[in-house]
């Protein structure tokens, strides 16, 4: 039921159902005639091609046969089975006479040899031997004549294609063959003949006969002869079995051709005719495209009665209808999204139908003038309401100005705190050097905006050429192009003065309403800018106060972290980077997983570290633990903190973790506990001879010879000269450490500088020392007692750590600009988790060799601290045995302190 009456409510359907009821039919009838009628001309077009192909089929067998059948006469006679050339030339000569179609008859031997052949000239190939030749290998086993593929005759030097026939002696035996060469030439040229005669002018078919090889032997151009047929002639190969047959096919540069083979069944040939398709098919496509075209003027036509139709009529009356109903009806969609009728050619119809149309389109602007202003004042307030870019709103007010006043030119001048005037703050049509260059004094009482700010009331200026109060502004006022404006001023108490500008091209008096609606924009852009100050000064404390307490935590000296339960980071501070031997930029984004897993890549005790942290979070431990990490290649010892980060109301929003470096204090402890054990055993030792020598000589019931008294006290005096010397190391290493360390510089020769301390070691095992110094060294200003000590600490140490009996070894070489002093030893040398603490105070390797030999580990500490303030350097070298130091002197020295 609801079908019927959309039929019966639209009269342009029923009207289109009525012309497709007329004109399909007579469509499809056309076009099921075409297809049958093109098929059959096709047909008859293909059968006629296969027809002039078999005629000369045909005719092409019967010129074999002809020389078949001479070729076996000749085969049967006694003067061809004799073999006798002087009996062959007569009657050799008599037959090419008769057939001028054949430029050669010969004869060869039973091994194959040209025994004669007629003509005789103008050369001659009597005498050689051809039974390499197919023909001649196929006659032999034979009986009845044979046709050769197409060749170039070495004899006459033409295309030809033999005939032969085997030649048996008296006796039975094979004697030779008898051949006739036929001339292609000749054969091409027939087949142009029958071309020329079957086709019209411009059409000739072409026809070409392929032998059983696939060699074209026959064609109208003699530069195809002997070509390879199956290249050129597309589907012959495959087709080869199953002929005659037609078939279409392209070339190889796209054109289309009909292609139509027949065989010639007594020699294995096949006859080729071809023609393009635009020349075999002309009479069917020019069937086709007339009935087409007939077709075409038919529904041409009829299309150009329904066009009229439905532009005068039917089309008309929908517009009007769907007019109709839009007229004063609103929903959801902005206006913009409507797409009414295009009633321009209607309204300017003088009949009915274009009273019509004007009278609904006055209604339709009346109705559509007041939504527009109410759509637009709603979308300004919400505009104004749910943005704090004053900015974005302003832009957006100013559109809806122009677009509403139908004005080219509108803008927003507020004023500038830094210049203290008005200057445009947006602007739409404007041009830029104006509104760049647009300067209003807040004290000028001629300005139109000023006027309005001041009264409070809009001021609008309809005419500028006659308007007095305007002329200053005059010129410029040209120089844009404008001829009224309208000034509205903004009432905020936080934005100072400003004023909404409405300009227009031609002089014009604003309407109340026009006044009245720009004001409500003004209000609108006034309410924005109130807000955006407010919001901009109330973001800018807030800015302020996160700075201050992004600061505070970035200046930290420990590493902090912050995230929320659900592992997304909230801050890291850059302590927290350095800890990570990262900089922030590298760990910005990265999740909290991915630094965990690098945390626990540093960390000494992973386990250990993990435990402690995951108990902190939950709260199932001590908030606060210790742990140990690797930083390049380092040991730094490290306290964790966790701590809950909560809100105002107490609630928690995360964790805090906070990572204090407190390797240093490790260290000092280290240090104390070294001081103590120094102080506790290698002053206690030598305290301890020098108070039981003494109490033993002060005895008074034992009487000591000379030598005892004297032993003991060498005793005392050692022991005394070993406590002189840990007091200034240690007095050397507080120096160096507070970097009041002098140096008294005077030049010297090395060799004398390292021959002095060797007389200061003490080797109480007898190790040999020996040197390589060059005599040749520079003088090196220096001071020569610190660089004793630091000789006589290096051989010591390399004696001391060395089996007895070995030997330690001094060299020393002048290199880029420095002295380089090395010494060796051939003890254990130094293992590789003590290398990079050797030269750290009170630090001592915990092996064998220092259990026995003690010591304060105070030696290295020293050379360090008195080479460095030469200016130079010591490290200790890779050794395959023992241990190597070397340490550099600049050759250049100085004066003053270190």
């Amino acid at each position: 039921m609801k079908r019927l009456n959309f039929w019966r409510r639209d009269l342009g359907v029923q009207l289109l159902a009525l012309y497709l009821l007329f004109v399909l039919p007579v469509v499809v009838a056309a076009l099921i005639f075409d297809a049958a009628a093109s098929a059959q001309l096709e047909r008859d077009v293909k059968a006629a091609d296969l027809a002039l192909g078999r005629a000369i089929a045909l005719e092409t067998d019967a010129f074999l046969q002809q020389a078949m059948s001479a070729v076996s006469e000749f085969a049967a006679m006694p003067e061809v089975r004799s073999a006798d050339s002087d009996q062959l030339a007569p009657l050799f000569v008599t037959a090419m006479a008769a057939r001028p179609d054949i430029n050669l008859f010969y004869f060869l031997d039973d091994k194959g040899t040209m025994v004669y052949h007629a003509p005789t000239g103008p050369g001659s190939t009597v005498g050689q031997d051809f039974s390499f030749r197919q023909y001649f290998k196929d006659a032999r086993v034979t009986d009845g004549p044979v046709v050769s593929t197409g060749r170039i005759s070495p004899t006459t030097g033409q295309p030809v294609t033999t005939v032969v026939h085997r030649v048996l002696n008296e006796r039975g035996q094979f004697a030779g063959v008898v051949a006739t060469n036929l001339a292609l030439e000749r054969l091409s040229e027939t087949l142009a003949e029958v071309a020329a005669q079957d086709g019209s002018a411009g059409s000739d078919p072409i026809i070409s006969i392929i032998d059983a090889g696939g060699q074209v032997i026959a064609h109208p151009d003699p530069q195809q002869l002997l070509s390879d047929a199956y290249t050129g002639l597309p589907g012959l190969k495959t087709l080869r079995g199953a002929l005659p047959a037609s078939q279409i096919a392209a070339d190889s540069s796209g054109r289309e051709w009909l292609y139509s083979y027949v065989p010639i069944s007594g020699a294995d040939w096949i006859v080729a005719v071809q023609r393009p398709t635009e020349v075999a098919f002309a009479s069917p496509r020019a069937f086709h495209n007339g009935l087409l075209l007939a077709m075409g003027v038919f529904v041409v036509g009829g299309l150009f009665f329904w066009m009229m139709l439905s532009r005068r009529v039917i089309g008309p009356l929908e517009q009007l209808a769907e007019f109709s109903r839009t007229v004063g009806r609103r929903d959801d969609r902005p206006r913009s999204a409507y797409r009414g009728p295009d009633l321009t050619h209607t309204l300017a119809r003088a009949d009915q139908m274009g009273h019509l149309t004007r009278a609904l389109k006055r209604m339709e602007e009346s109705i559509e003038r007041r939504f527009t202003e109410l759509a637009t004042l709603l979308e300004t307030s919400r505009a104004t309401s749910s943005s704090l870019d004053a900015d974005e709103v302003i832009d957006t007010i100013l559109e809806q100005v122009q677009r509403l006043m139908e004005v080219n030119t509108c803008a927003l001048a507020a004023l500038d705190e830094r210049e203290k005037v008005l200057r445009i703050r947006a602007s739409r049509g404007l041009s830029e050097e104006y509104a760049r260059d647009l300067r209003i004094d807040p004290h000028d009482p001629r300005s139109p905006s000023m006027r309005a700010i001041a009264s409070g009331r809009p001021v609008q200026v309809s005419d500028i050429e006659t308007d007095a109060s305007f002329e200053p502004f005059r010129d410029r006022a040209r120089r844009e192009g404008y001829r009224s404006l309208l000034a509205v001023p903004l009432h905020a108490p936080h934005i100072g003065p400003a004023a909404l500008l409405v300009y227009r091209r031609d002089p014009h008096v604003f309407s109340h309403d026009e006044v009245e609606l720009i004001w409500n924009f003004a209000n609108h852009a006034a309410i924005a800018l109130e807000n955006a100050v407010l919001y901009s000064r109330t973001d800018e404390q807030l800015q302020e106060q996160t700075r201050v307490l992004e600061s505070v935590m970035q200046s930290m000296n420990d590493g902090l972290i912050l995230h929320d339960p659900g592992g997304r980071i909230l801050f890291f501070n850059r302590r927290f980077a350095e800890a990570m031997d990262a900089t922030p930029a590298d760990l910005e984004g990265r999740p909290l997983d991915q630094i965990r897993r690098e945390m626990l890549a540093r960390v000494i005790d992973p386990a250990a570290f993990e435990a402690a942290l995951s108990a902190a979070l939950e709260g199932r431990g001590p908030r606060s633990f210790e742990f140990s990490v690797l930083r390049s290649g380092r040991r730094r010892d490290l306290r964790a903190h966790v701590f809950d980060v909560i809100d105002e109301d107490g609630n928690p929003i995360g964790h805090g973790e906070l990572f204090q470096d407190i390797t240093r204090y490790r260290e000092v402890d280290r240090m104390k506990s070294a001081l103590i054990s120094t102080a506790s055993h290698e002053l206690r030792t030598p305290l301890a001879s020098i108070k039981g020598y003494a109490s033993t000589l002060l005895q008074d019931d034992v009487e000591w010879d000379a030598v005892s008294v004297r032993q003991f006290v060498q005793v005392i005096s050692d022991e005394a000269d070993r406590l002189t010397q840990l007091v200034d190391d240690l007095l050397d290493v507080s120096r160096i450490e507070a970097g009041t360390l002098r140096l008294h510089w005077t030049e010297q020769r090395l060799p004398d500088v390292i021959a002095r301390a060797l007389a200061q070691v003490k080797d109480p095992a007898g190790h040999t020392v020996t040197t390589d110094v060059p005599l040749d060294l520079p003088p090196l200003r220096l001071d020569a007692r610190r660089i004793e000590v630091v000789v006589r600490n290096l051989v010591e140490n390399a004696v001391k750590y060395s089996p007895p009996g070995s030997a330690a070894r001094i060299q020393a070489e002048r290199r880029d600009g420095h002295v380089q002093v090395t010494v060796t030893d051939e003890g254990p040398g130094v293992a590789p988790e003590h290398r990079d603490r050797i030269f750290d105070r009170f630090y001592r390797a915990d092996d064998g060799y220092t259990r026995a030999s003690g010591g304060a580990g105070l030696g290295l500490a020293i050379c360090k601290g008195f080479v460095e303030a030469h200016g130079g350097s010591i490290r200790l070298e890779d050794s395959e045995r023992g241990a190597s130091f070397t340490f550099t002197l600049p050759m250049a020295g100085g004066d003053g302190e270190a």
